[in-house]
């Protein structure tokens, strides 16, 4: 514990660029390694999750990262179930000047939900060949949770920027997690958390999986906004140790998903490391071709019609989602072949699969990106970047 005045304590936290890994005695075969992770009786071979934002995932992204093995969640409150026709909304989107595209999101998140459009996109991605993952918001959960289970939707995530097992307003009925997990006939996950205490309520809630993260991504601006968040390193730990203490007193392994904060393939390694089963991707993902954020990249909340807490990046486009998946990399900064990293990096740390992982060494070494990488650092400041 550490101060940060005069009689008041504050607890240091780290964030991926703060900590290592360290490589074990023995050593593994990448090529041996098992990515698979479970969300209730549902496994996924490559633990990524593409963040639910309009422009991450539409009905072919999510086809076609079920395809190769992730899951993609589709926003049931996004640009695919306001408009029968989304690409007229999106590529205006793209093409906002900085100085109005807060404006114009706000007019074009205006349009309502609609119900048959809702049923519409979960029908066309089980068409496809892909898993419906949908998220909504709590404030929604009660509308939107039924209608796609009623689709078929396989999986259902209930997602704000800080959730807790029962939020209370004076403005409506309170949610409650717990019962929605035992009402809906479909797995439930919910995020995010930060904290043991919030975890472990949530675990006790009877969620499917946990999702971890608030305001670490790469189009979010909740922390500059309302100054709260916690390092993800850090956040996942905690969290993790309060699904060791559920699992301990359950034996029921719930998975957590790091959101936030991925840059690199390193850090998937490192969320993984912490205790994380999978991670959710937003930016890394929104630079794929298929993508429908045309090289632009936005936060669920960044429409918020009062309080955007959010903002639109240019992120480019830089191969297919094989590429950005899969390899072969064809940039040389990390954003690309993400499983291999993994995979590799797992090797290094002894661990075949994504539990062994969640045991390797960890080290807190802010200098270990740019220790002995001058003449990198040199270029990329030369460079712009």
């Amino acid at each position: 514990m550490e101060f940060i005045g005069k009689g008041r304590a504050a607890r240091r936290t780290y964030g991926f660029d703060e900590i290592a890994l360290v490589p074990a005695s023995a050593t593994v075969d990448p090529s041996d390694v098992d990515l698979s992770w479970r969300v209730a009786e549902r496994t996924f071979a490559l633990p990524i999750v593409a963040s639910a934002m309009d422009s991450v995932v539409d009905v072919p992204f999510a086809i076609a990262l079920s395809r190769l093995g992730g899951m993609a969640v589709l926003n049931l409150e996004g640009i695919q179930t306001r408009y029968a026709e989304p690409g007229d909304a999106l590529d205006r989107l793209a093409a906002a000047s900085p100085e109005r595209v807060v404006g114009l999101m706000q007019e074009v998140y205006r349009e309502p939900i609609k119900d048959d459009l809702v049923a519409r996109r979960i029908e066309e991605i089980q068409r496809g060949g892909g898993v419906a993952v949908v998220s909504t918001t709590p404030a929604q959960a009660g509308r939107l949770g039924p209608l796609a289970a009623e689709a078929g939707a396989a999986v259902l995530l209930v997602q704000s920027t800080v959730i807790t097992e029962q939020h209370r307003s004076d403005r409506g009925q309170a949610l409650s997690l717990r019962e929605l997990t035992a009402q809906t006939e479909m797995p439930v996950m919910a995020g995010n958390c930060v904290s043991y205490e919030a975890a472990l309520q949530l675990l006790e809630a009877g969620v499917a999986a946990l999702f971890v993260g608030v305001g670490p991504g790469a189009a979010c601006t909740s922390r500059k906004v309302l100054g709260v968040g916690v390092p993800q390193a850090t956040a996942i730990v905690d969290v993790a140790a309060a699904r060791a203490e559920f699992e301990r007193r359950t034996g029921r392994h719930v998975p957590l998903v790091a959101d936030g904060g991925i840059a690199v393939g390193g850090d998937v390694a490192k969320a993984v490391a912490c205790g994380a089963d999978a991670v959710m991707l937003g930016s890394l993902l929104a630079r794929a071709e298929e993508a429908p954020g045309r090289g632009s990249h936005w936060g669920m909340a960044t429409p918020h019609a009062a309080l955007p807490r959010g903002t639109r990046i240019q992120v480019g486009t830089t191969g297919t989602l094989r590429d950005i998946l899969l390899g072969p990399a064809r940039v040389d900064d990390g954003s690309q072949n993400l499983v291999e990293a993994l995979r590799t990096a797992m090797g290094m740390c002894g661990a075949r699969t994504l539990r062994q992982m969640q045991q390797a060494e960890i080290i807190i070494a802010p200098s270990v990106s740019t220790e002995g990488k001058t003449f990198q650092i040199a270029q990329r400041v030369g460079q712009g970047r």
